[in-house]
């Protein structure tokens, strides 16, 4: 998969408190880059935590579950968009299916 925004994950890393982060993440991206996801099921079986959400977005627990990766898959295209990365409570305030880091 060709993942777009890398540099939001690196951006929330670098934040102060979530250096932590860096890892996960990082071991995320690198194995997305690497994955082919024709369909929802396909997340699942790598990802049995993920959360598949309306509007094609997929809900990532990251760390522990201390942060939330929210992104949007395109199958077909083989494109899977960053569209929220921040930690639990601020997960909680955002909706999936519209929220945008850009």
């Amino acid at each position: 998969m060709r993942v777009i925004a890398k540099r939001s994950l690196q951006l929330f890393w670098e934040r102060p408190g979530c250096a932590d982060a860096r890892g996960p993440l990082h071991s995320w991206y690198a194995e997305t880059t690497k994955a082919i996801w024709r369909k929802p099921q396909d997340i699942k079986d790598r990802y049995a935590g993920a959360s598949i959400c309306g509007n094609n977005r997929v809900v990532f627990n990251v760390g522990g579950n201390k942060y939330r990766l929210v992104v949007e898959v395109q199958y077909q295209a083989g494109l899977v968009w960053v569209k929220f990365v921040g930690t639990h409570a601020q997960y909680d305030r955002i909706d999936v299916e519209t929220v945008s880091d850009h």
